[in-house]
């Protein structure tokens, strides 16, 4: 079988969107490699090392290479014909226009719809792109993969989606985050960053919806003097600028740790080192982190809303994510009761083999074959 992917996020996103879409082509080349894989992307980086059956498709005219994103949405479906794709696969919430023309099977992911659920937190220009490409994508494909329940369920809400076009399969972390590393490892991340010996641990964009404030309010409320490593890009800035402000109202600056731009091992040493990992999201369509968390035998604390149940299963401590002293009163609770902490762990390292590659793989393949 030769399978294609709109394959952008491969080699230009660092985070969320960047990691499933390596992850999916990763483990479908590890488990199934007598397919081909074949990336439609703009350009190829150094962020993807293409395993042996997979291949990149890149724009062929100075016009299209120049014009990308054009090429990308409008001009992509031509070149699938001609490279023989028996199921097509968009990662990204994304179809090329014209696809639905060739009779390829197609399946889209649909990873959230928050800019729906969220609109206050989108300028309106970009709700309605995103609203636009999204509805397009799932109306023309074959199949609509989402990834979690609650992103099924927003699917049929907000789009008006058939409950039967679409199938929930879960995804999966990258496998480094199942191995224990040493303390030499450790060491040398710990110095390179400059993180102290203990610390409670936050990852995900600087944004108002990821809710790291309300951790914030939560640590100074309960008089948490524990160091707070806060790991992503801020985005908006706005967002970044209240946190700022409250921190120095609150004189905590020097508790903070601001990191970004980290790859996947050194992520793979924090996650290790870290007493907790908070995720006091108001929205995911997964919440991957948590589950990168688990499976490194990092407890973790995270939101009672959304999909987040769903990834964190029963080896997670739930709180409301509006509630930051009761944040505050947990992180305590896990920090002082090695009981509560080592159940944690241990939970959610089980939690986290439910979401091993193969499982997945196997449910990717079985989906393709099922319209081939």
């Amino acid at each position: 079988m030769i399978i294609g992917f709109e394959a952008k996020k491969v080699f230009e996103n660092r985070s969320g969107l960047g990691n499933y879409s390596r992850n999916t082509i990763n483990l479908l080349a590890k488990y199934y490699p007598e397919n081909q894989y074949k990336l439609f992307a703009q350009k190829k980086t150094d962020l993807f090392t293409l395993p042996e059956s997979a291949e990149i498709i890149t724009p062929n005219t100075n016009i299209s290479r120049f014009f990308g994103s054009y090429w990308r949405i409008h001009l992509m479906s031509k070149a699938l014909k001609s490279n023989k794709i028996d199921v097509f696969h968009g990662l990204s919430q994304l179809l090329p226009y014209g696809i639905e023309k060739t009779g390829i099977p197609t399946v889209t992911t649909i990873h959230d719809l928050i800019f729906l659920r969220f609109p206050n937190y989108y300028k309106k220009i970009d709700r309605n792109f995103y609203l636009s490409f999204s509805k397009s994508s799932c109306n023309r494909a074959t199949k609509i993969l989402a990834i979690s329940q609650q992103t099924k369920e927003d699917i049929i809400h907000f789009l008006g989606i058939a409950p039967e076009k679409i199938e929930v399969i879960y995804q999966t972390c990258n496998k480094l985050f199942f191995e224990k590393i040493d303390e030499a490892q450790k060491q040398a991340v710990r110095q390179k960053f400059n993180l102290p010996e203990q610390f409670i641990l936050c990852v995900g964009t600087i944004e108002r919806r990821k809710n790291q404030l309300a951790l914030l309010k939560g640590m100074v409320h309960e008089k948490l003097d524990i160091p707070i490593v806060i790991l992503g890009r801020p985005r908006p800035k706005e967002y970044k600028k209240e946190m700022d402000e409250y921190i120095l109202e609150s004189g905590i600056r020097k508790q903070l740790i601001f990191l970004q731009g980290t790859n996947t091992e050194e992520l793979q040493a924090i996650y290790q080192m870290a007493e907790i990992m908070v995720y006091p999201s108001l929205y995911e369509g997964f919440g991957l982190p948590v589950l990168e968390a688990q499976a490194s035998g990092c407890p973790v604390i995270t939101a009672n809303i959304s999909s987040l149940p769903e990834a964190g299963g029963n080896g997670a401590l739930y709180i409301d994510p509006r509630d930051s002293e009761q944040i505050g009163h947990e992180i305590r609770r896990v920090l002082t009761d090695s009981e509560l902490k080592n159940k944690l762990i241990l939970n959610g390292n089980e939690n986290a083999k439910l979401f091993k590659d193969r499982i997945v793989a196997e449910n990717l393949m079985k989906l393709y074959q099922s319209l081939c």
